[in-house]
């Protein structure tokens, strides 16, 4: 795609802002204001005196589902107008962070998102290169505990992320979405809405994503030490593994321990190797097969085509992105975890994005699996059951059949889905009217409903397509 020529990326720059994101901007937005004084250095660094809430309470009050947190970050203008120049260099600047009235300082701050996230929300003009200064009212952004300390915590947590939900003006799709895996007893992340200050203004209606990393393993498996590998799928798109150090190079936890990709380089090399009438067994052997089956059901019955099945395909490479893999060492077992959910729940009952939708349905091929051209865009795509992973996965069409009765009749009825968005609604609507009052052109209260009222209408066309 970066072989376009400058008319045709300024077109695809001017649709995806338009189809994508909608993210709204104006050069307005970059005065950042301060309704606090300037931040000395006894205010970024407090010593805690170990009594505090945040050292001895856990995440689960961070990501307690009845609450609407505030968060208040700050740091000197000068580092807050560094990262605002330069969102997509996503380098940390340091900081403070307080939240009901205790500061934890130093903690690193910084922007954060892929390429998608910072469509016409930055001044440059190539979309598919990130570039410039910020001009939306708000960007996603991590915070880093453990900036300096790497044993310091936050109600347990190393790391906070705040998305936006600039792509999803319903802004219910992240933590709607992680809900029903969690439901469907997938290991997922948990999320909940927040409010952040950055600087005493206030910045808006965020999700707040739990991270995955080592905390998160040792707290939804039994035994959480073993590897975590992000955006590496086990088989290239030519149905061989990858060398060792491929994944090594996206480990996420072990990285100072000597760490080996033996089992799932393993793993990849016995679904590669089993003949296809013993490929279920495989599959059957590595992994825990309602948990998977729930993991497509969930998957495709949300459209998340911006997911681990979405197989893009770019100067003749093809993967998936946006999970995780975790290998836990005791049981021997894969697990996939979703991640990204932003782009989910569009595309159900018409392809509304241009560049995400999954041509296929679950488990069809197409083009003798080869790459072909989709959408008015052309962008390439590979069918995702020619990974022999995948199409094994596919071939469980009982299991597949069975949970999605399940789904459909448990977390994704009407009564529960209607309920849940309902009370979510009533926690950030006030959250949703401060950002307008405080950001003119952030999202209205009307524009926000007539998406939730989108996001009904997809969800009721899923359950009976």
């Amino acid at each position: 795609m970066k072989s376009k020529s400058i008319h045709q990326t300024t077109f695809l720059s001017f649709v995806l802002a338009l189809l994508i994101l909608g993210c709204k901007s104006d050069d307005a937005t970059n005065v950042v204001t301060t309704e606090t004084p300037p931040t000395t250095e006894s205010e970024m660094s407090p010593q805690p005196s170990g009594e505090e809430q945040y050292l001895n309470e856990k995440s689960s009050y961070i990501f307690d589902q009845k609450q609407l947190h505030t968060f208040e970050l700050n740091l000197p203008e000068s580092e807050l107008a560094k990262i605002d120049a330069d969102p997509s260099a996503e380098e940390y600047v340091e900081g403070s962070l307080t939240f009901e009235g205790e500061t934890i300082s130093p903690v690193g701050i910084r922007y954060k998102g892929s390429i998608g996230a910072y469509v016409g929300c930055l001044s440059g003009t190539d979309w598919a290169n990130p570039s410039g200064r910020k001009t939306c009212p708000k960007l996603s952004m991590k915070i880093k505990i453990n900036w300096e300390d790497s044993e310091a915590r936050f109600y347990g947590l190393k790391k906070l992320q705040f998305h936006s939900q600039n792509n999803d003006e319903s802004q219910m799709r992240d933590r709607l979405g992680y809900w029903f895996f969690r439901k469907m007893d997938v290991p997922a992340p948990r999320s909940v809405h927040a409010k952040l200050m950055i600087n005493g203004k206030y910045s808006g209606i965020y999700a707040l994503v739990e991270q995955i990393d080592g905390r998160f393993t040792r707290q939804n498996f039994e035994d959480g030490t073993g590897n975590l590998y992000k955006e590496i799928w086990p088989l290239r798109a030519n149905g061989q593994p990858f060398p060792d150090k491929n994944y090594l190079e996206n480990l996420k936890t072990n990285e100072d321990e000597n760490p080996s990709a033996k089992m799932i380089r393993t793993f990849a090399t016995e679904v590669r190797d089993a003949p296809d009438q013993d490929l279920q067994t495989v599959i059957k052997k590595w992994m825990n097969i309602d948990e998977i089956i729930s993991y497509a059901v969930v998957d495709r019955t949300i459209r998340n085509d911006d997911g681990a099945f979405h197989w893009y395909c770019n100067s003749g490479a093809c993967s998936p992105h946006n999970f995780y893999w975790y290998e836990e060492p005791t049981t021997k077992t894969m697990h996939l975890i979703p991640w990204d959910l932003d782009n989910s729940f569009e595309n159900i009952i018409a392809n509304a994005n241009p560049v995400t939708p999954i041509v296929d349905k679950w488990g069809e091929t197409r083009n003798n699996c080869e790459p072909f051209a989709s959408g008015f865009l052309g962008i390439r795509q590979k069918s995702a059951a020619c990974d022999k992973l995948t199409g094994g996965w596919a071939s469980f069409t009982e299991e597949f059949a069975a949970k999605k009765i399940e789904f459909l009749e448990g977390p994704f009825s009407e009564e529960k889905v209607n309920e849940k968005i309902e009370e979510w609604a009533t926690q950030i609507r006030e959250a949703t009217e401060e950002a307008k009052a405080t950001h003119p052109d952030a999202l209205s209260i009307a524009e926000w409903e007539q998406a939730m009222d989108q996001l009904k209408r997809q969800i009721q066309f899923a359950r009976v397509k």
